[in-house]
């Protein structure tokens, strides 16, 4: 293994910690706040997020998944995000006495690593398009002859 080997994963470290951090943050921000039920007068309630909070989180991320997906580190933008995400929301969820807040952050984390893949993937495939780095596939050959 020579030292480039090498190198390579702690090139990714500190671009994920940070993608991490600022997922986290954008959490506290948009979400970390809000913490109580709304009760509605037919006894049912809702919250404690409306989906404005949730919107706001998402486009605040989407610079963070743009910026890593166009640097071609998919990788580092799906463990980043899902990472500080996954992490926040368990922090902020922990004091469920009921024991269901890990139902919600094993949701939290398959549906941010479901869709930083997905949108990391589309980013790369726009930008290298728009680039000229992917071409359509060349139509197949056929042998002198055969058709």
């Amino acid at each position: 293994m020579n030292r480039e080997d090498l190198r390579a994963p702690r090139e990714q470290l500190l671009p994920t910690l940070a993608l991490a951090v600022l997922a986290a943050a954008a959490w506290a921000g948009w979400l970390g706040w809000d913490q109580h039920r709304d009760e509605h007068p037919d006894g049912s309630s809702t919250g404690p997020y409306e989906a404005w909070q949730v919107l706001g989180l998402v486009v605040t991320l989407l610079p963070a998944l743009y910026w890593a997906a166009t640097r071609r580190t998919t990788g580092t933008a799906v463990t980043g995000l899902t990472a500080g995400l996954t992490g926040a929301a368990f922090y902020d969820w922990s004091d469920d006495a009921s024991g269901l807040y890990m139902v919600g952050v094993i949701m939290v984390l398959a549906g941010t690593a479901g869709a930083t893949a997905a949108g990391a993937s589309v980013i790369r495939a726009v930008t290298d398009w728009r680039q000229g780095h992917l071409r359509p596939p060349a139509p197949p050959s056929f042998p002198h002859g055969t058709r």
